[in-house]
């Protein structure tokens, strides 16, 4: 390719038939909720803004659908319109001086998109791979593993504005990111994401790598680069040994991945931890610790269960429906979890995954 000659890169909308039933268990990861009033998918920006905007006009509550696999959703279900955003497509432009700058519907598969990523050279995204859910729900948790975040890559997100009743774009400097949040996840419902633009370099080498595990099993140094490819299979084999990486066989793979933050805590508190605690800087005088070792050193063991719901057997920060299990069974799991490890060590864990009429 010629110095900054630029390649247009393209993927054609796939049609995605519309979900057979509104019992929402059947449409999130952890396979639990009731039924919805109203269930439509939107394969378009337009039918996104013509349906939420009908529904806003009529004072009709709406819930926003991905993958649903960042969900817990109550036994009665949502008295209200559910929009499942089904937008799929990928085009932008690769250039050697701007490297790939895509475009991507905010109904695409994630992990998809970085397999496809990975497979095309651009180069960035590998450590993100194995997370469930698609492309839009990415930058409202500003979506991070193993030490890197969509944030790092983010060019700008597409979303229609409920409040302006407009579509707003907002380039990676107004989205206000930070740890597993943005303006999206901190002005809730406001904003509905319909496309989300990357940018990355190109090359066959991986971004450098910040977590240590992930290091170690690619064998360079923290802060080292690995082939793409070598990274992207690593991470998912990692993964797959949390249950991280859906499987329908595998009941500890039913869940919402990781349901608590890590907390950032002052240095004083983090002070008060025993001296085998994880430390990280957060900046700030602040730091930042890890809930599963909360949880494993609150008396949690992989597996704990409590009726149908329970801890996986293979990462106790992941809560498990191990089949049948209700929404209020994991919510109960979760208040015991929140309630011994801020007994135990003086910090309240917060979930990572949204409430939909659930209270902890």
């Amino acid at each position: 390719m010629s110095e900054c000659a630029v390649q247009r890169v393209s993927k054609a909308p796939v049609p995605v038939p519309s979900p057979y039933s509104v019992l929402l268990a059947d449409h999130t990861t952890l396979r639990v909720g009731g039924p919805a009033s109203r269930f439509v998918v939107a394969r378009t920006p337009d039918e996104v803004a013509r349906l939420v905007g009908e529904a806003d006009d009529a004072g009709i509550p709406v819930l926003i659908l991905g993958g649903g696999s960042n969900m817990l959703v109550c036994d009665d279900g949502f008295d209200g319109l559910v929009v499942r955003v089904a937008i799929t497509g990928l085009d932008g432009n690769v250039s050697d001086c701007g490297g790939a700058v895509v475009n991507v519907g905010a109904g695409e598969v994630w992990d998809d998109f970085v397999a496809h990523a990975v497979e095309q050279g651009w180069s960035g995204a590998e450590a993100l791979s194995g997370i469930p859910g698609s492309v839009g729900a990415t930058p409202i948790q500003n979506v991070g593993a193993y030490g890197a975040e969509v944030a790092d890559h983010i060019y700008s997100v597409r979303t229609w504005d409920r409040q302006a009743r407009a579509f707003r774009t907002f380039a990676a400097a107004d989205c206000e990111f930070s740890y597993r949040n943005s303006i999206f996840k901190r002005t809730p419902g406001r904003y509905v994401v319909v496309e989300v633009s990357f940018q990355f370099p190109l090359g066959s080498l991986s971004a450098p790598i910040r977590y240590a595990e992930l290091a170690g099993r690619v064998g360079v140094a923290v802060g080292g680069r690995a082939d793409a490819a070598l990274v992207r299979s690593t991470v998912l084999t990692i993964r797959a040994g949390k249950g991280m990486v859906l499987d329908a066989a595998d009941p500890d793979t039913w869940s919402a991945g990781s349901f608590f933050t890590n907390p950032i805590v002052t240095e004083e508190v983090a002070a008060t931890l025993p001296d085998d605690a994880p430390r990280f800087p957060a900046g700030e005088g602040m730091v930042k610790t890890s809930a599963a070792w909360l949880i494993q050193h609150s008396g949690f063991e992989k597996g704990y269960a409590r009726e149908r719901a329970g801890l996986s057997t293979k990462h106790v920060l992941a809560l498990t429906n191990r089949g049948g299990a209700s929404a209020e069974e994991i919510v109960a799991l979760a208040r015991e979890v929140r309630d011994r490890v801020a007994e135990r060590t003086g910090i309240e864990l917060v979930p990572e995954v949204n409430l939909i009429g659930c209270q902890l």
